[in-house]
């Protein structure tokens, strides 16, 4: 960052991507801080907007959303240089479902990154409440909360046990958190992915029950959980459910979706749609990174600073098989 300008991460139509001097923020709204970013994770949202695959966008948007970063000034309980995970998912606190205590599905939410400019620069300014402390963490570990918090609130929407047997498809890092996750529940769980790559990578991580589409038990699974973002993947997972089970759907796609309503009806099956995340599961996570349940080593496959995202980020995104999670360092 210069004195008064800082380069911002700005995808401004599918396949281009640079980077844009912006004014630094002097000054929050009432009730917001300004954070200094530290570091910035890489995920599947960011590369399906580069790709121009994802359903919710409009260009140009700086993008970013998951995050750490330090507190620029005191306030609202934080003090000057306090280490942050950012929660992006801006509420409007009013509706229906923030009502319900469900700001993660709120009716007029703005994701930073995606509905709103992200935060792949310096500094952002964010609502006090969604700051959360991350002290005892390292500024790459806080960056990691907000992705694996997707997984820990699939499964806690699943309301999965020890005593079951789970699928989960797409071994990429949404797919990988969920897998975690429900490993921490004491569930046993498999994986199935069409790459080698992401199944030796969660082989790495500890998991043994890897499959290939194909092969796979012939009685079911308690709980599937489909991390593909694959419109024909989804639909077909709903064969791998058990009589009794459930299917979570943590991807999303433009695309409408089918199923055979007697099969589905057969087996007295239950559908749930899971969205972004809470404040409890991003609490699940960093008490997991802070007790080395999750490990930060285990998952940031790539570093790299800001400049070098513009000439790399195509490769990044052409990787996806070979990378777990890729990081971006701005102010560690």
């Amino acid at each position: 960052m210069t004195e008064s300008r800082m380069p911002c991460g700005l995808c401004v139509a599918p396949g281009s991507f640079v980077l844009e001097e912006r004014p630094i923020p002097q000054s929050a709204p009432d009730g917001w801080l300004l954070v200094d970013i530290a570091v910035a994770g890489l995920c599947g949202t960011d590369y399906h907007i580069f790709e121009g695959k994802h359903p919710y966008l409009e260009y140009p948007r700086v993008i970013g959303h998951e995050l750490s970063g330090r507190i620029v000034e005191d306030g609202h309980g934080f003090a000057a240089g306090q280490l942050v995970v950012i929660n992006p998912y801006i509420a409007c606190g009013t509706c229906h479902a923030c009502k319900r205590g469900k700001p993660n599905c709120c009716m007029a939410i703005g994701v930073l990154g995606v509905h709103r400019d992200g935060g792949m620069c310096g500094r952002i300014a964010m609502p006090a409440v969604n700051l959360i402390d991350a002290t005892g963490l390292t500024a790459r570990e806080a960056a990691l909360v907000e992705f694996l918090a997707i997984g820990a609130h699939a499964v806690r929407r699943s309301e999965m046990t020890a005593d079951d047997r789970v699928l989960v498809t797409g071994a990429g890092p949404i797919g990988l958190g969920a897998a975690i996750f429900a490993r921490l529940r004491g569930a046993e769980v498999h994986m199935m992915d069409t790459s080698t790559q992401r199944l030796a990578a969660a082989g790495k991580l500890g998991f043994s029950h890897l499959h290939a589409p194909g092969d796979l038990p012939s009685d079911g699974f308690d709980i599937v959980m489909d991390a593909t973002g694959n419109p024909r993947a989804m639909e077909a997972g709903f064969a791998h459910v058990a009589h009794g089970g459930s299917y979570v759907l943590i991807s999303v796609v433009k695309d409408d979706l089918t199923f055979n309503d007697a099969e589905f009806h057969k087996r007295e099956m239950r559908l749930i749609g899971s969205r972004n995340a809470l404040a409890a599961d991003f609490q699940t996570v960093m008490e997991a990174l802070k007790s080395g349940a999750v490990t930060e080593g285990a998952l940031v496959s790539t570093a790299l600073p800001l400049s070098d995202l513009p000439r790399r980020i195509a490769e990044l995104a052409a990787d996806r098989g070979g990378i777990i999670k890729a990081v971006v360092e701005i102010a560690p």
